[in-house]
């Protein structure tokens, strides 16, 4: 039997949380709808923390989102801690407990961490970013841990404060996120730069001398007076054990092409995992979180009526001198099209096409908007920027 969906519960208030909310009401729901938010925050940027907010002459007002228009009853600074079910009932952590007759997951992720000391710094929530930044503005010797987005930027941001940063890393930096073109354009910035980059098979953190300090596979310890993890993220699924919602094999929920979990539930964002090609996976970046947001919002109220996503993937990194913005498919194998630009490292159009017949779009230091750049993926010969 299908519940009237009258009383929606959000269960996060990240990107994707808020976004749900507002998919709900363009899609015409016009009853109670309630969002719960671990952070004692309103809804904000994470991009921004690792990019603008790092920057010594940024703006401290740049992860701020406009206000919210959904006219839902925030609770912030609680935590969901249970589900029932059964009961269509959240608890929360200070003893009181949600019903609902439809349910959005968007609880998100957590910084994964290397070690257990507290001077271990991780980039993840705005009290992280506020933290990192006091902390590089003294210009101490940083020791970065990962070469992912997170951790270039984060290293981008301790050099142009003036730091000495050195880079652990398992794989060439970007290079599994973007190709061995883009990686090597982004390398060589950042060597120019000043970055140390220093490669292991593995690497944990250990304490010595009171501080943390990153130890590489063959026990080389390297050490600054600044140590960050940037080692990816853990989905926040806790709260659901004994619910009879299991998490997949990485701890993230398997959902439906539309983000549905089971009649009634839905789920979006870092703690959600999307069909694709290759099976179900998390896609935890920004643009994602919303668009998987955007369609689950709607399918908790419209069903198989509300469509699915269609939009192609959108990433951007500013890090080293270098703005990047992708669209279409990544890592990227082999040489691109040069489409406008000169010298590829300094400003740059440039596309990929692949044997599906689909494109990928890179604008490098290159000035486009959005919609044309997404023109570029067109598969054919004639596709062009007006």
């Amino acid at each position: 039997m299908t519940v009237p969906l009258r009383r929606v519960v959000i269960v996060g208030n990240g990107i994707a949380g808020l976004t749900a909310a507002d998919s709900l009401r363009s899609s015409g729901f016009d009853g109670e709808l309630a969002i719960v938010g671990a952070e004692a925050r309103p809804a904000y940027s994470r991009p921004a923390l690792s990019k603008a907010l790092l920057r010594d002459d940024a703006d401290l007002a740049a992860h701020e989102l406009p206000p919210a228009e959904h006219g839902a009853t925030e609770l912030l600074g609680r935590a969901a801690v249970a589900l029932d079910v059964d009961r269509r009932r959240v608890a929360l952590d200070d003893g009181s407990a949600l019903e609902y007759d439809g349910l959005v997951i968007a609880s998100g992720s957590r910084a994964r961490r290397l070690g257990t000391g507290a001077d271990e710094l991780v980039l993840r929530t705005l009290d992280d970013a506020l933290a990192l930044r006091e902390r590089i503005a003294a210009t101490p010797d940083v020791v970065v841990v990962g070469g992912g987005p997170l951790g270039m930027e984060v290293a981008s941001g301790a050099l142009a404060a003036g730091c000495r940063v050195t880079l652990v890393t398992i794989d060439e930096p970007m290079a599994p996120h973007l190709g061995a073109h883009l990686a090597a354009l982004i390398l060589a910035s950042a060597v120019a730069r000043g970055l140390r980059v220093v490669r292991t098979s593995a690497a944990g953190i250990v304490e010595r001398d009171g501080r943390s300090a990153v130890v590489l596979a063959d026990g080389t310890v390297v050490e600054g007076d600044a140590v960050v993890s940037a080692v990816g993220d853990i989905p926040n699924t806790e709260w659901l054990a004994g619910s009879g919602i299991t998490p997949g094999a990485r701890g993230a929920l398997e959902v439906d092409s539309r983000g549905r979990l089971r009649p009634g539930i839905v789920a979006a964002g870092d703690v959600a995992a999307v069909p694709g090609s290759t099976g179900h996976a998390r896609s935890p970046i920004w643009h994602s979180a919303i668009e998987q947001a955007r369609t689950a919002g709607a399918a908790l109220l419209l069903g198989d009526a509300a469509p699915e996503p269609r939009a192609q993937p959108y990433f951007w990194t500013e890090q080293f001198g270098l703005t990047i913005r992708v669209i279409g498919r990544t890592p990227l194998s082999g040489s691109p099209e040069l489409v406008d630009g000169g010298d590829p490292g300094a400003s740059a159009l440039l596309r990929w096409r692949h044997e599906d017949g689909s494109a990928t779009a890179v604008a490098v230091n290159y000035r486009i908007p959005i919609p044309r750049l997404r023109r570029l993926c067109e598969a054919a010969p004639a596709a062009s920027l007006g």
